[in-house]
């Protein structure tokens, strides 16, 4: 059976080395539609999703990579090949290529992966922890974890917790030596600890609102970090002010190493979401993890 597959093989090589179902529709002179259910229905037989493609761009996933790896330079590698990838009948098999930022790991991807390894010990799982904005597509991941306003419009979301905030915190020695800032503009005479956008490079304005007026603060200080957990140790021994993810500093909040400043403009966000390309919903491993994602994150509210 798998031999006959061979065809549509040929056609996820010519997309995969071009990037593009178009250029592969002209070099194979095929239409453009013909290339497109040529890999549907390889990926159909295989039970997994080997390209993901939004409108920007085309990419192998885990499972196309190791295809294209192995039967690429012979088609008579490719029985052996498409075994290597094809799943057993309710067997979950393959591999998982996630984005995540760092403040998500100890709320909701550390709990997650956990459940989701123990309940699925055949997927491989990489998780790349990073503060940047990354595309998913173009650079080989299945899915991410993001505060909602980072996500693109394309994209399938997966609310994974409630609505939390954004806060100003400092140590009571600080405020008691420097003073308690009343309005957001007094941001700009002490000494806060800021960090660079790893995306813009750029230092990040603290983002406050009050009703429906909001603020920008070019916030300055001695010490840029890109590391919450130095801001938040920074701030805890008096070095400075610094702008944290509320659910972070709840331990300092409640023991007093730390207290709220500028509360009624903390800024509120959605919350962090699961978000993956709408074709790759036919991935067995991703599907898994989805309901996983979607079970915690229901147990939780």
């Amino acid at each position: 059976m798998k031999t006959a597959l061979l065809p549509q093989l040929h056609v996820l090589l010519t997309v995969a080395r071009l990037r593009s179902f178009s250029g592969a529709a002209r070099e194979l002179g095929v239409s453009t539609p013909a290339v497109s259910k040529a890999v549907r229905v390889l990926e159909e037989q295989l039970r997994v999703v080997l390209l993901n493609r939004t409108t920007r761009s085309v990419a192998l996933t885990e499972a196309g990579r190791r295809l294209v790896e192995e039967a690429g330079p012979g088609l008579g590698q490719a029985v052996e090949a498409l075994a290597h990838v094809a799943a057993q009948p309710g067997e979950a098999v393959g591999s998982l290529r996630l984005s995540a930022p760092p403040m998500a790991v100890p709320f909701v991807v550390g709990p997650l992966l956990s459940t989701f390894r123990e309940r699925h010990p055949r997927v491989e799982v990489e998780m790349v922890i990073e503060q940047r904005f990354v595309d998913l597509v173009a650079e080989g991941y299945d899915a991410g974890v993001r505060l909602s306003e980072a996500i693109e419009r394309d994209m399938v979301q997966l609310r994974l917790t409630d609505a939390f905030r954004f806060v100003v915190v400092g140590a009571p020695r600080y405020l008691e030596r420097h003073g308690m800032p009343r309005k957001p503009e007094d941001l700009l005479r002490h000494e806060c600890i800021t960090f660079r956008s790893h995306t813009t490079g750029t230092l990040y304005a603290w983002e406050l609102e009050r009703g429906r007026r909001s603020w920008r603060v070019p916030v300055r200080g001695g010490v840029v970090t890109n590391d919450g957990s130095v801001m938040k140790y920074l701030a805890e021994s008096g070095a400075g002010l610094t702008y944290a993810f509320e659910p972070e500093v709840r331990e300092q909040l409640r023991s007093g190493t730390l207290v709220r400043v500028l509360e009624a403009y903390a800024p509120t966000v959605p919350g962090f979401f699961l978000y993956y390309p709408s074709r790759a919903r036919r991935s067995g491993p991703l599907r898994l993890f989805v309901e996983t994602a979607r079970e915690l994150a229901a147990k939780a509210r």
